[in-house]
């Protein structure tokens, strides 16, 4: 076909491959390893917390469930208020944002 640009190969379309130190923003190999170590760390924290809020979900909707049952309301505002108190004194301020969150998804659909 005239005037088509020519196809490139997958390898030619994809950015070179970057060095650990360039991955990082480092500037030395020790450093970037040392980057690379931490950053695999929070990972597995990140996977771990995520495992913590799937079950905390489900634990929060066990107590939903029997508290609506029982003839009483979805949410328990007082018991939040302690939540919030406990991430906002253990985190700081942010604690009582990250609060927010997890109850929200804790909270389940109305």
């Amino acid at each position: 076909m005239a005037g088509t640009a020519p196809t490139r190969t997958v390898t030619e379309q994809t950015a070179p491959t970057k060095t650990a130190a360039e991955k990082t923003g480092a500037h030395t190999d020790e450093a970037a390893a040392l980057i690379d170590g931490a950053r695999s760390r929070i990972d597995a924290l990140d996977d771990r917390i995520i495992g913590l809020v799937q079950e905390r979900m489900a634990v929060s909707a066990v107590i939903q469930e029997a508290r609506i049952t029982s003839g009483g309301r979805r949410i328990n505002l007082s018991r939040e208020m302690e939540i919030l108190g406990q991430y906002r004194d253990a985190l700081g301020k942010p604690g009582t944002s990250l609060a927010m969150t997890l109850l929200e998804l804790c909270r389940g659909r109305a």
